[in-house]
Parts: structure tokens; C-alpha cells; sequence
């Protein structure tokens, strides 16, 4: 986890205990492995139940079940709740069985046989929160949410992303009050280099949990419900949400899905190892402004458009330097802020044609792709403003400019 997801992080948390402290109770931050910090605090606080989202990534799956052998040995309850993902992945893979492998044509099918998700059974009141209060009020101290420090990474954060309930509820409603945008929002067509985003940027706070994702999914059903027309899936809004579902389902069925070798789905390839031009990419030194400047919005705010990460994604490896896609899913994870084993996985096998899609010749151009929806290279001389002087037509292709076209914009290639 890079610096900025850990800011997002400790900002989420800290606004989880504030709203906590307004209803009465206050969230305790234990640090440690989880079954050292379990044993240890069963008996001291006398703990009878231990909640948690049930997970199907294999790390959380582990966790859980550790977690269950625990609560027999030490005599406490465990509670599993469907949290995260909008079904269970489990039904949907028991109605796909004996039909390999899960398309998204087919997942779609299989949910429309389930229907809408379903929703929680009851939200928690004031009264339930403040029966949840600790006895010992100087608890809060001594669990308190870590600060920067503690944890030996930069006090600041660059990123104009910022963590919590609060922060994601308000740009929630923010892009809700356009009902006539996300009736008609596709995908496909939204910009991936406008200087603010052009999709709702949710993800991050779907990814760490301060949004529920179900609270979306019917925000959506009910403006969709009123529009005379709306787009469907899999551009609509609400076809993201499946797709991130889809990729949660593939993932939690197959072995090795974070890797190519035993992997049954991934195709094996032949992909160059070339340290070299892996840091390049990673550190926005390729040369071509499009992917560098990407690369440099990426490391600054840990956010990128999602065609933005398909062009970096098909330039690492079929489009230009054949270096394997698990390399970029690792950098990926460091540094954006809605890093996802699943999803993070499934969309770096796609983009690299290594699994679902497998058409070679769809390449992201490095010059032509960004030029179309920016001509005049906004994007590129904010995020690379040493070639913020060059005039548009060179703006992409800087080394085209005469030597004297150069000098003349303070930057001289190579």
C-alpha cells in the first residue's frame, strides 16, 4: 500500500470516530495480527461476538475461517455479513455450475434470475450505538486511529481524494442531483483526460468501504425509474457496478487469480523481463507525453480515468513494451487509491488480452487515443508542465518540433 492509500485510509477512519463520538460511541483501533489481537482482548473485554463483511478474496476467506476455529476454541460467536459486494458470489457461481467459464453475458443472465440485491436487514439506531459505548472512557486514547507518523509516512497527502463516510456521501449526492447525467450516462463516453473527472470517482471510497455500494445501486434504480429513458448495462451506471460484481465472482472461483502461472483462465505468454523499462513506465519516463502524463496523475492523486488505465495497461504489455501484466497490477496497487484484488486483476488480464477479451489489433495508440478528446494537450501541460510552453501540434509528440522549436518551448528532448 502506497502513501496516499494509507492517508485515504486514516482519513476514513478518523471521520468513521468522529460520526461515532455524535452518536454516542467511539471506535477503538487495536494494531496487530488479528488472531494475536483477538486472544488477547476475548477475555480482557469480555467479547461474545466478533463481526465481519464475509469476503471472497483468499486472504479474507483465510482470515475467516482462522477466525471461526477461534471462536469455538475461545467461546465466541461469529457473525458473517454480505457487505461489500451486492450478491453473494456463491449463489450466483451454484446457478452457473457445469457452464465454464462465466461470461458477462451469462453473469448478467444468472442475476436477472436472482433479481435486485438484497437489501440489509435493519440499519443500527442512536440507542444501538450507544449501548456500544466502552466503560472505560480513557479506551479512546489508547485506541486511538494512528496518525501519519505512527505508521513513518509523510504527514500530507497531494491527493485532492479525500477519505470517509462523510466526503463520499456528499460526492454521492453531488452526482445524484443530475438525474438527466445519470440517465444517460455510458461509459465509453466519458473523457478519460478532462482536468476533473468525468465519471463519478466513487470507487475509492466503494473500495474502502465508506460507501455501500446497495445504497447506490437503489439511489440508481429509483432515478432510473423515473427517467423515460435510461442507459443499460454494461455502460450504464449501474452495468459498473456489475462489472465490479463479475470480477468478484471470476475471482473468488478461480485459483491463482493475481497471477498468470495456474491460473486455468489466463492465456501463458512469453512477456519480456526488462527492469529498465518497467521503472520507466512506472515513473512517467516513457517518452510519450500521453502515458507519462497519466502515469504522473496516477502517482500524485492514486486516481485515473478508467480509460486512462487501459491505455498505460495495453502500452505495458501488447501494445508497446510486451512486459507482463502482473508487473503493472503490482504498481497499480500501490498507488491507486481503489486497489482491488479482484477487480485490479481481472482488468489487467482483459487489457493485456490475456483473459475474456482476446482481440490483439484493439490497441490504445499512445499519440492518437489522448489528441482526440484534448487536442490542445490540457491534460498533458498540467501534469507535465515542462511541456506546458509547446505549441498543440507538438504537444503529443514533442520530438517532432525542429531543434529551435525546442529552445524556444525550454525543453529539449532527450
Amino acid at each position: 500500500i502506497g502513501a496516499l492509500r494509507w492517508h485515504f485510509l486514516l482519513q476514513s477512519l478518523d471521520d468513521l470516530q468522529k460520526n461515532l463520538c455524535q452518536l454516542g460511541s467511539c471506535l477503538l483501533v487495536i494494531q496487530g495480527e488479528y488472531e494475536s489481537v483477538l486472544r488477547d482482548h476475548i477475555q480482557k473485554w469480555n467479547i461474545t461476538q466478533v463481526t465481519l463483511d464475509a469476503e471472497m478474496e483468499p486472504f479474507y476467506k483465510e482470515m475467516e475461517a482462522n477466525i471461526r476455529h477461534l471462536g469455538e476454541e475461545l467461546g465466541f460467536e461469529v457473525l458473517s455479513l454480505l457487505g461489500h459486494s451486492l450478491y453473494d458470489t456463491k449463489r450466483i457461481l451454484d446457478l452457473n455450475s457445469g457452464t465454464p467459464p462465466l461470461t458477462y453475458k451469462r453473469f448478467l443472465h444468472i442475476l436477472s434470475l436472482l433479481g435486485d440485491p438484497e437489501v440489509p436487514v435493519r440499519n443500527l439506531s442512536a440507542e444501538d450505538f450507544q449501548r456500544c459505548r466502552p466503560r472505560d472512557p480513557g479506551l479512546a486514547e489508547c485506541y486511538r486511529v494512528p496518525l501519519p507518523v505512527d505508521l513513518k509516512i509523510p504527514p500530507e497527502s497531494p491527493s485532492p481524494w479525500r477519505g470517509g463516510e462523510t466526503e463520499g456521501l456528499q460526492r454521492l449526492e453531488q452526482h445524484l442531483t443530475d438525474q438527466g447525467w445519470v440517465a444517460s450516462f455510458t461509459k465509453p463516453r466519458t473523457i478519460p483526460n478532462s482536468l476533473l473527472p468525468s465519471t463519478t470517482g466513487l470507487s475509492p471510497y466503494f473500495s474502502m468501504g465508506c460507501l455501500s455500494v446497495r445504497t447506490f445501486f437503489y439511489r440508481l434504480s429509483n432515478i432510473y425509474a423515473q427517467a423515460k429513458h435510461h442507459s443499460l448495462p454494461p455502460v450504464s451506471l449501474q452495468g459498473q457496478l456489475l462489472w465490479r460484481e463479475f470480477f468478484y465472482t471470476v475471482a473468488s472461483a478461480t485459483p491463482n487469480f493475481t497471477k498468470m502461472a495456474g491460473n486455468p483462465i489466463c492465456l501463458q505468454i512469453s512477456w519480456y523481463e526488462d527492469a529498465e523499462r518497467l521503472h520507466k513506465w512506472k515513473t512517467a519516463q516513457t517518452g510519450f507525453p500521453w502515458i507519462d502524463a497519466i502515469m504522473t496523475q496516477l502517482r500524485q492523486e492514486g486516481w485515473i480515468h478508467h480509460l486512462a488505465r487501459h491505455a498505460v495497461a495495453c502500452f505495458l504489455t501488447r501494445g508497446d513494451l510486451w512486459i507482463s501484466w502482473e508487473e503493472g497490477m503490482k504498481v497499480f496497487e500501490e498507488l491507486l487509491l481503489d486497489a482491488d484484488y479482484s477487480i485490479n486483476a481481472g482488468n489487467w488480464m482483459w487489457l493485456s488480452a490475456s483473459a475474456f477479451f482476446h482481440q490483439y489489433t484493439r490497441i490504445f495508440c499512445p499519440v492518437r487515443f489522448g489528441k482526440r478528446t484534448d487536442p490542445e494537450g490540457q491534460y498533458i501541460r498540467k501534469y507535465l508542465p515542462i511541456l506546458k510552453n509547446f505549441p498543440s501540434k507538438y504537444i503529443y509528440e514533442p520530438w517532432t518540433a525542429s531543434e529551435e522549436e525546442q529552445k524556444q518551448a525550454g525543453c529539449i528532448i532527450g
